[in-house]
């Protein structure tokens, strides 16, 4: 028999809230994590703004020994710690140490790349001659499942401890992943998040590759533009976000607050067939993903009342928003609630599907549609297809029972996750 799985804690690490207070307060007010770098200036980048979570030393200690901190080198593993252990904190559950593995639960907590500075730093190392001196601590923290094996480790975790990687979708993959082993009966409790290092060496490339936007390099929060007329390319972020999931059985014997429901999901790929490219989705398979995803829990499209889609703020944008209104049959003043996180956080790559996912599950639990930022000129392209009340400006307070989460990344591949409000 297939097991209900219910969300129980949530953590994040993101540009605009560090913790689930800060960041609920800055999701629901249109607040910007968005800042300029000089760091990017001085590189030569066309795109000389960011979105990067503020993690002091002393925040830092809180989730790490002086000893594990020496020769520290790796953002992205900070940051899902920091997500990873506050969701697990928030679920209610204990980090007591004891000689047994917690063998009911596991993690499944995806990046895309690990410690790139610390690879960096380990490269030159090597051609100065000094491998000797790359300290024991190097390997643990570029290899890509370095922030599985630190959250396993701290959280004793006895389950399934594994990283997974899938470009933009890996997070909103890694909850999907989590449903289907909790609901298969393997595990009672999955930490699935992503996280997604900081920095130039990480960036660069999608500067390189002209996708980010340079017109705002003065007036860094206008510069994510989601579904506007004006936008000119994302903004390259960081962060991380987390999610206890749990069988709906266990979690009501522990007494557990629950935030929604994980009720289906869906991952697929275009092949890059078709309009499919490494960088561009396939409208194909985009759609039959949002389809899948309903077909798995048994809604329609009409049943959705509010969707949290990708939209990076470049050309494909106005194709998102037709893929959503085919695969939904709905469009005009039909079309549910949409937006955008990347407005006020840019795109945290890796990350952004579980960041994102943190926001549209708050949204679902607490009864509201946050503000998409920067949107005041929307694009003409999407009012043809969808009424411009859909996309909302202000914060809207309104009961919701299903909410649609997607994301498309890169290698043509797609991820759509159901979330419905628990009701016993």
């Amino acid at each position: 028999m297939k097991k209900r799985v219910v969300i129980t804690g949530m953590g994040v690490a993101a540009p605009n809230g560090v913790g689930l207070d800060a960041f609920q307060h800055a999701v629901k007010n249109g607040i910007s994590g968005i800042k300029h770098f000089e760091e990017l200036e001085r590189l030569k980048f066309s795109c000389q703004i960011a979105g990067m979570p503020d993690i002091s030393t002393e925040l830092a200690l809180k989730y790490f020994t002086e000893l594990e901190l020496k020769n520290f080198n790796s953002s992205g593993i900070l940051y899902g710690v920091i997500a990873g252990i506050d969701a697990w904190n928030d679920a209610g559950l204990s980090m007591e140490r004891f000689d047994e593995p917690d063998w009911d639960s596991g993690t499944i907590f995806g990046s895309g790349t690990s410690g790139i500075n610390k690879f960096r730093e380990s490269i030159y190392k090597i051609d100065e001659f000094k491998v000797r001196n790359l300290g024991s601590n190097s390997v643990i923290q570029t290899m890509n499942s370095g922030v599985s094996a630190y959250l396993g480790g701290k959280l004793g975790l006895g389950n399934l401890v594994t990283s997974n990687s899938s470009a933009c979708t890996t997070g909103t993959e890694s909850i999907i992943l989590g449903y289907e082993r909790i609901q298969s009966g393997q595990a009672k409790r999955i930490l699935a998040g992503s996280t997604s290092d900081s920095g130039p060496y990480i960036w660069g490339g999608f500067d390189a590759m002209r996708v980010c936007t340079y017109k705002h390099n003065q007036s860094p929060e206008t510069g994510s533009r989601p579904m506007s007329a004006s936008a000119s390319g994302f903004v390259p972020a960081s962060g991380a976000g987390a999610l206890v999931l749990e069988d709906l059985e266990t979690a009501l014997a522990r007494g557990a607050r629950i935030y929604a429901e994980v009720t289906g999901g869906a991952l697929n790929s275009g092949g890059q067939r078709g309009l499919g490219t490494l960088t561009a989705p396939n409208p194909a398979a985009v759609q039959k993903c949002i389809q899948s995803a309903m077909l798995s829990t048994g809604i329609t499209g009409q049943e959705v009342d509010a969707v949290n889609g990708h939209l990076t703020a470049t050309a494909k944008d106005g194709l998102e928003i037709l893929n959503w209104s085919t695969a939904l049959n709905r469009k005009g003043i039909d079309f549910p609630y949409i937006n955008s996180l990347k407005s006020t956080v840019g795109h945290c790559l890796s990350a952004a599907g579980s960041i994102e996912s943190v926001a549209t599950v708050l949204q679902l639990y607490q009864g509201f549609v946050f503000p998409n930022r920067n949107c005041e000129d929307l694009n003409p392209e999407i009012e043809t297809v969808i009424d411009a009340s859909k996309v909302p400006l202000k914060l809207i307070e309104t009961d919701l029972n299903v909410v649609l989460k997607a994301s498309f990344g890169f290698g043509d591949v797609n991820g759509c996750v159901v979330f419905k409000k628990y009701i016993s």
